[in-house]
């Protein structure tokens, strides 16, 4: 079984990811019985077939995919992932980072794709909350991507205090 970073530790995945084959349409693919990541295109055109039959299902964004398509979804949703095509693409940051803040998006995401190491601490901030590290890199040495920094200065959904306004709270408090 396939493991990813969830909450700040390796765990076993139990959730597959559904992509469409060449040729193969929305309309006419199977829908698994077990927990899958739907492509976005297959909740929106079956989202009352999936709904009816009470299937464990969560949707994946690809890159130029915005949240705004699940916005009356979320509550349904207990994962969606947001797809990093390459290492060098970063509208996914984007699409998590509107799920939490502008859609208050409670349940996991899940970064997909080519997820490496050097990614993780930044995904945080945007609010991802779990990692599927690209299988030939190391998840156990990807894990600590998420403790490379001690403190942050800017604010972000992970702190949304910036340090400056931290420490002044802090002396506040102290006073």
């Amino acid at each position: 079984m396939p493991r990813i970073i969830k909450h700040m530790q390796v765990i076993e995945d139990h959730w597959q990811m559904l992509t469409l084959a060449e040729g193969e349409t929305p309309e006419a693919v199977a829908l698994p019985a077990e927990p899958t990541l739907l492509p976005l295109a297959v909740w929106l055109l079956r989202r009352d077939e999936i709904v009816a039959a009470g299937l464990e299902l969560g949707v994946w964004l690809d890159a130029g995919e915005g949240p705004e398509a699940l916005a009356d979804d979320l509550e349904r949703l207990p994962v969606i992932g947001v797809n990093f095509p390459k290492f060098t693409d970063g509208r996914s940051y984007s699409s998590a980072r509107l799920l939490r803040e502008r859609y208050a998006y409670h349940g996991e995401i899940r970064a997909l794709g080519d997820v490496q190491q050097d990614q993780l601490f930044y995904m945080r901030r945007c609010g991802i909350d779990a990692y599927a590290v690209r299988a030939d890199k190391d998840i156990d040495k990807a894990l600590a991507g998420l403790a490379v920094f001690s403190e942050t200065y800017q604010a972000a959904v992970d702190q949304p205090q910036p340090l400056f306004r931290r420490r002044a709270a802090h002396r506040q408090e102290a006073a």
